[in-house]
């Protein structure tokens, strides 16, 4: 039944759009692998309904940096008929949730989470005339389905910056006699044990080793991408350890405020903590998904093809910092942050240099990854190449997962 609705609501779009006619302006950016589906004539911004679909509400910092874009991309597009479905959990209520979006009329429906996806592509295969775009995803490039989209950013860039704001920091700390340059062990705060979170967490390390050359990195997992107790009970036990600043990659003001409260230098994610954390908060990477959205909703406003996979970047405005805390941050850090962004913009900086780490050990010269992702996750693409790990470049979303020297895994998370 809800097939057979959507179906004829967007017969009824199209004879009315053949009518009225469409329009609307474009917009674009980032890097696609393949070419989705496109409707056969644009809808324009009055005809278009976007439906919206987010893991937790505001109070998580992962889902409100979503819920902005969402409103800002309307905002900007002109959409006033969008509709915002929060607190939907990785399982059915995801697929009914969508169908309830595509039989109220939505002609693209985006969802947030990664175990969003199977729930989505579903979603896709039952309602063939609706676009369905999943951020953080991995199986759009071989589900081969014209509706069904993935995006993701490399942020893994974003958080190299910000390891470099940490390392400074640890430099300062080392420099004014707070700890000797042994002692400068950073702490993260991971949700699951998954190459998003390990791409994550590397990337940060070596940026801060990329200045900082005696950092190491503890990690410990919560298993929960929300859970406020978990994560600051998990930076808690980091700074028990004698970890001397903290990141996480983890939805709550858990380990925020857990550095807070015990004096120690924090870099957030998905936005500024300085209003909860004046004394402790550094910085903090995010995606801006606002320019994914605009894209991908012009299409639908204009009859053009959405990506099957889409990777924004700092280019793109997708991969972004906020302000540094000018009273917390060492001296010279705007400037070296400045620097290395140029430089991984016109790429004669690449995060992943393997010449910058080792695995056991040993230099890395080759690594098939798993890109093409399977229920055995069976490597499949060689992912070195001039010097680096071509991290995004094959699907949108992470697959570094190697264990790097310097990082040691206090427990895992699946």
């Amino acid at each position: 039944m809800k097939k057979f609705l959507a179906t004829l609501l967007a017969l009824v779009m199209v004879l009315s759009l053949a009518a009225c006619g469409g329009g609307g302006s474009s917009s674009g950016g980032g890097s696609g692998a393949g070419s989705g589906g496109s409707s056969s004539e644009g809808a324009g911004a009055a005809n278009v309904k976007v439906g919206f679909i987010f893991l937790h509400d505001e109070n998580s910092t992962y889902d409100l940096n979503f819920i902005n874009a969402a409103k800002a991309a309307c905002e900007n597009l002109g959409i006033t008929d969008y509709v915002l479905k929060t607190n939907v959990p990785e399982g059915q209520e995801c697929y009914d949730t969508a169908a309830d979006l595509a039989d109220d009329g939505c002609n693209i429906i985006f969802a947030d989470s990664f175990g969003h996806e199977d729930f989505m592509i579903q979603a896709a295969k039952d309602f063939p005339d609706v676009m369905f775009c999943h951020s953080t995803g991995t199986k759009a490039h071989t589900e081969g389905l014209e509706n069904y989209h993935n995006a993701f950013a490399s942020i893994y860039e974003g958080r190299y910056l910000a390891g470099i704001v940490a390392g400074l920091k640890l430099n300062e700390m080392i420099a004014d006699g707070t700890i000797t340059a042994d002692q400068a062990k950073i702490g993260y705060v991971g949700a699951f044990t998954y190459a998003e979170v390990v791409s994550g967490y590397t990337s940060f390390f070596l940026g801060a080793r990329s200045v900082c050359p005696t950092a190491t990195m503890e990690v410990t997992f919560t298993g929960s991408w929300y859970d406020e107790t978990a994560e600051k009970e998990g930076a808690q036990k980091l700074i028990n350890n004698g970890c001397k600043l903290i990141s996480q990659h983890a939805d709550s003001m858990g380990a925020p405020t857990a550095c807070e409260l015990a004096g120690v230098p924090d870099v957030s994610y998905n936005g500024s903590t300085i209003s909860a954390c004046p004394n402790t908060y550094l910085v903090s990477s995010r995606i801006d998904w606002t320019p994914y959205y605009e894209y991908a909703i012009s299409a639908v406003m204009n009859g053009t093809s959405i990506d099957a996979d889409w990777t924004g970047t700092l280019s793109t405005g997708s991969v972004v910092l906020t302000d540094l805390n000018a009273d917390v941050v060492a001296e010279g850090t705007a400037e070296a942050v400045e620097t290395a962004k140029a430089q991984l913009e016109d790429g004669t900086l690449h995060v992943f240099d393997t010449s910058t780490f080792t695995v056991n050990g040993e230099a890395l010269t080759s690594y098939m990854a798993d890109v093409d992702t399977d229920a055995d996750y069976t490597p499949d693409t060689e992912v070195i190449a001039d010097g680096y790990f071509h991290e995004s470049e094959y699907r949108s979303a992470p697959y570094f997962d190697l264990r790097i020297d310097g990082i040691t895994l206090l427990d895992e998370a699946y």
